[in-house]
């Protein structure tokens, strides 16, 4: 069916399936996919080592970044040990895991890679923040076989084009462009009227795509619109001052950030200095990424302040959505501090683990191999705490739907967090390329699927 080159706004938005408020269920089932699985009732079949199985988790555990790195190993160490409470995997293989920080580079988590498996023995591979390691990772995991389940390093590249025919590589996170599409939804959602638009990001991988996918969507969501500045620091930037003052002589309407971890946090500080967030609105697609106490009371109030499109500890709130209140009370019990999506994802890595090698055992018996654990991986759905995760058999990609909220100061917290009434959410599969779309270079030049995706299907909103 062919698209109308121009649709009523409210009616897109409408069409994308966005909800605002505190009363929507993130990720509630709304991905097609199989029965939800529910957690093995009857004992293992067969005969089951007892050897310890053993994980290698990559992340950062240095440099500004560590705000989210610590919290991936966290969440990874909370599920271990729960599950070896209960005796380990099929109750008899405890989780053993070794650790990597990222942030020794590329180069050098390539051969951490190559040396965990080798050496280490590792049964999985875990973990990975950054958009610039994954596509360096996967085809070495592929090449050396090591089951492996990214809990970010959400680049579309890495499934697109680095690692087009997955076998041993699984990714938990949301897809990369759904950063830039959901800020673009939500800008257009709430501020209608913007038009000077001013961009800073970082100057890698990351940056380049949320800076792209934004401006994909809102050209079509918000015609008329402008870029009237963009700043590029590098990853690790201390001082933002030169990128600040540029951005405020630009005059902007709105400044689209996708500064990230440590960046963002002091980016935010530096820019209540000069009063920025008094002169224009602020989206953004990871300020509340961090560790939640990262951010001060001092963040303005109002910023749409993104997660990655995955997770913030808040939402789903309440009595609503039982399986986050309990995640977070046993995680801050835990350590002593609230979640956030990467404490979350990390967590969730090893539960689907389990499921699937749960699955496997119940159809053959016995401790299954990787392929047996791997088909179960496969079309695997799931509730967590973030919501219904559903893994997509032709990429190995995870989907849930994408979030983001406004900051806000309340009293029960002492630091900003997500206005419980501002909650933005949208069904993943509204604002991703479908199964079947062609991968870049095979059919289309862009730099990503849901690139060529966007700009063949959306329609141009009018106002309305």
């Amino acid at each position: 069916m062919d698209k109308p080159t121009t649709v009523d706004r409210r009616k897109f938005l409408g069409a994308l399936g966005v909800t605002v408020g505190g009363t929507g269920l993130a990720g509630a089932g709304l991905v097609a996919g199989p029965q939800l699985v529910k957690a093995a009732a009857e004992p293992p079949k067969g005969k089951i080592p007892d050897t310890p199985y053993r994980t290698g988790h990559m992340t950062f555990f240095t440099s500004p970044a560590a705000v989210l790195g610590e919290p991936s190993h966290k969440g990874h160490i909370m599920a271990a040990e729960e599950i070896n409470a209960q005796g380990g995997l099929l109750g008899k293989r405890k989780i053993e895991t070794i650790t990597a920080d990222e942030a020794a580079g590329t180069d050098a988590n390539v051969k951490e890679l190559r040396r965990m498996k080798l050496e280490g023995k590792i049964d999985l591979f875990t973990g990975v923040i950054s958009s610039g390691n994954s596509p360096a990772l996967g085809p070495v995991a592929e090449e050396l076989g090591v089951l492996t389940i990214l809990t970010d390093g959400c680049t579309d590249f890495l499934f697109d084009v680095a690692d087009p025919n997955p076998k041993y590589v699984f990714r938990i996170t949301n897809i990369q462009s759904a950063d830039g599409i959901t800020a673009a939804i939500g800008t257009a959602q709430t501020w209608p009227n913007v038009r000077k638009i001013a961009h800073i990001h970082p100057d890698y991988s990351y940056g380049r795509n949320a800076s792209e996918h934004f401006t994909l969507a809102i050209e079509r969501l918000l015609p008329g619109t402008q870029v009237v500045s963009e700043s590029w620091p590098k990853l690790g930037t201390t001082d933002f001052t030169a990128h600040i003052t540029k951005i405020m002589s630009s005059e902007p309407d709105l400044l689209y950030s996708s500064v990230w971890g440590g960046d963002y946090v002091a980016f935010y500080k530096q820019a209540l200095r000069y009063g920025l967030f008094d002169k224009m609105k602020v989206a953004t697609t990871l300020a509340m990424g961090v560790a939640p106490h990262a951010i001060g009371k001092d963040h303005p109030e109002g910023v749409l302040s993104g997660v990655h499109s995955n997770y913030y500890f808040t939402y789903p709130g309440g009595d609503r959505w039982p399986l986050n209140t309990s995640f977070v009370q046993r995680y801050y019990k835990r350590w002593n501090e609230y979640p956030n999506f990467q404490s979350e994802g990390a967590y969730v890595a090893l539960y689907m683990l389990k499921t699937a090698i749960e699955r496997a055992n119940k159809l053959a018996g016995g401790w299954p191999e990787d392929e047996a654990i791997i088909s179960q991986l496969e079309g695997l759905g799931m509730d967590t705490p973030s919501g219904y995760i559903y893994i997509r058999p032709d990429n190995h990609q995870g989907y849930k739907d994408a979030v983001t909220g406004f900051s806000k100061n309340l009293p029960n917290y002492p630091f900003a967090t997500w206005d419980p009434d501002r909650v933005i959410t949208i069904p993943i599969r509204n604002i991703t390329a479908p199964a079947n779309w062609p991968k870049p270079g095979k059919g289309h030049n862009e730099s990503t699927a849901a690139a060529d995706w966007i700009k063949k299907t959306w329609p141009k909103a009018t106002t309305g």
